[in-house]
């Protein structure tokens, strides 16, 4: 058996005994070395977890980790709420389209789906069961919506692509994020919107005893949390900081925000954040500094290399090939993690998208908003797990209404795919390089 079929078939092993990806990822990559190479090749594991990790773009991760939990500590989401129910007012399937929106403004503090999909489901579910949705309608509409956290800059997701990929600018990414996120959004919406008027649930007036929260008052509230998107991309837009400063920024406004403005949190409060967020992203850099052994291993034994000629040989359409791409990469993101996709397709992926000359800051999004569909669609679905666990149903009831907001994000995905101006277009005028 050649050394490639070694350490794929060892990945796939680790990955089936239900050995975490991190780990899998290490073992099969050395296992590459010891078959492929020479055993004193593993003298190099130890610079290359370092050099996996020791690149400045990785600091904004734990940064915006950290934003995401000072915000939901905040109780911005709560604020958010009570603004978007004052504008919509009472009518058929407003708290859906409260929930939809809530979720992607957070999902522009804090880049993370599972942050983004537990701190509004936390806020929306009680009332939303109380105005009759169901819980499985409500927690798959929460997890999808907050799915497009991966888009709606700052994206960790984004962040790591840019660092995977050579000479990609992360602030086109961000920009180039910006409308796909949006249309992924409505694409949702209309779907949810029309369920709920077919089953009647939420009438058009409000609830007995339920008080209509107002324009003004609500808008005071929220406006510190409206301000934060603003202040991120307009600091980025402006040239007044890098992403990476932009994270440091953003922290220091979370905090702000929450210990001296809605005062819902506390010193100590914020001292458990810290740790809360060095425990996320050690998982985090954990995976990406295991997962050099094996972009190492892949490179010096040309496994990617072989993959990419063989996926190129497959067709010389493409589109074709895109389509298969695609599906491969949502079936990736039924099972993995965001991270773990990057770093384990992307080495794969790049020969075939320069083979093509495809955009890579617009194969990036592409990439992001399958990896988002992933992240709704059982059996693994990071966000889904996060809004059924707060709504105490099992995985398997929202099967039926994930599928339906899995074909509308898909809906949004071809439409990105067929018009790459929707995602280039803003990056574009901003000046932009785009590769």
């Amino acid at each position: 058996m050649s050394p490639d079929l070694w350490m794929l078939l060892a990945f796939a092993v680790l990955l089936v005994a239900g050995v975490p990806v991190a780990f899998s990822l290490g073992l099969a990559g050395a296992a590459g070395i010891l078959a492929g190479l020479s055993p004193a090749m593993l003298a190099t594991l130890g610079t290359n977890t370092y050099n996996s990790i020791a690149k400045y773009p990785l600091i904004a991760i734990p940064l915006f980790i950290l934003t995401g939990l000072i915000f939901e500590r905040a109780g911005v989401a709560a604020r958010l709420v009570r603004f978007a129910q004052a504008l919509i007012g009472p009518r058929h399937g407003g708290l859906a389209l409260v929930a939809v929106l809530v979720c992607m403004i957070m999902g522009g503090m804090s880049g993370s789906g599972p942050a983004d999909a537990a701190a509004v489901a936390m806020v929306m579910l009680p009332s939303m069961t109380r105005a009759g949705y169901p819980r499985p309608f409500s927690a798959t509409l929460i997890a999808a919506s907050a799915s497009t956290a991966i888009l709606i800059p700052p994206s960790v997701a984004l962040i790591l692509y840019s660092i995977v990929v050579p000479g990609v600018d992360l602030r086109a990414l961000f920009a180039a994020g910006l409308f796909p996120g949006i249309l992924a959004g409505l694409a949702l919406l209309g779907p949810a919107l029309l369920v709920s008027r077919r089953f009647g649930w939420e009438g058009g007036t409000p609830a007995e005893g339920a008080e209509h929260p107002r324009v003004g008052e609500s808008f005071k509230q929220a406006l510190p949390a409206l301000f934060a998107p603003v202040l991120i991309l307009g600091g980025l837009r402006s040239g007044l900081f890098t992403p990476t400063e932009a994270a440091v920024v953003a922290v220091a406004y979370g905090a702000l925000v929450g210990l001296f403005l809605t005062r819902e949190m506390s010193w100590r409060d914020l001292w458990g954040l810290l740790g809360e967020a060095a425990v996320i992203s050690g998982v985090v850099m954990l995976i990406i500094a295991l997962a050099g052994i094996f972009a190492w291993a892949g490179t010096m034994l040309g496994t990617f290399r072989h993959l990419a000629e063989w996926i190129v040989g497959l067709s010389d359409s493409g589109p074709l090939l895109l389509v298969l791409i695609m599906l491969a990469v949502l079936v990736a993101g039924m099972l993995l993690d965001a991270i773990s996709i990057y770093l384990i397709m992307m080495p794969i992926l790049i020969p075939v998208m320069q083979h093509f000359g495809w955009n890579p800051v617009w194969f990036g999004i592409l990439l992001a908003m399958n990896i988002a569909i992933g992240q709704f669609t059982p059996p693994v679905a990071v966000n889904l797990m996060v809004t059924t666990e707060i709504a105490k149903v099992r995985l398997e009831q929202t099967v039926g209404w994930a599928l339906l907001f899995v074909a509308a994000m898909a809906g949004a995905l071809v439409l990105v795919a067929v018009f790459p101006e929707i995602a280039l277009w803003l990056p574009r005028v901003l000046g932009y390089n785009l590769g």
